[in-house]
């Protein structure tokens, strides 16, 4: 069995952030089940990284050109392990250390310079901190980091390996 090139995995890769971006709508609009500040900064580094897959699925780089899109897809992946990560452990935090509830992303953004709306952001809320989706027993950040893990590993594997 051969391995297919690099052109269609990272396709792949952007498929599957597709994917992770359809369940998150439809979470939102069917189930009505309203983002946090963290998991909209979650759902713009898996865009970001499906676009980075789609470009490099598009563009099939050779040699030096398949390194730097490596880079730019870890660093889209561990932009989104970083915040999910930030994300698990504000859910993982006992009730009395949850920090209070603030104001909603758009009000932030709109009222704060971008520094202090993201430091205000990443301090996390007591909204971020709810569990309100569960599947085999792990929250949906939880489950967004291991997405991020894997896609991140994978294109590693796929964009330095040998063709």
């Amino acid at each position: 069995m051969t391995i297919p090139g690099r052109r269609p995995l990272n396709f792949a890769g952007f498929l599957a952030c597709a994917g992770m971006m359809g369940y998150a709508l439809y979470v939102e609009h069917v189930l009505l089940l309203m983002p946090c500040p963290l998991c909209v900064f979650q759902r713009m580094a898996t865009i970001a990284l499906g676009i980075i897959f789609l470009i490099a699925g598009l563009h099939n780089p050779r040699g030096w050109g398949s390194r730097v899109y490596a880079v730019l897809l870890v660093s889209a992946a561990g932009t989104g392990i970083g915040v999910a990560g930030r994300h698990v452990w504000l859910q993982s935090l006992p009730p009395d250390q949850v920090p209070s509830c603030g104001p909603g992303l758009g009000y932030i953004l709109d009222a704060f310079p971008l520094a202090d709306a993201l430091k205000m952001v990443f301090t996390g809320s007591g909204e971020c901190a709810e569990i309100d989706w569960q599947f085999l027993g792990l929250s949906m950040p939880a489950w967004v980091l291991i997405c991020f893990v894997v896609l991140g590993g994978f294109a590693i594997w796929n964009n330095l390996r040998r063709a």
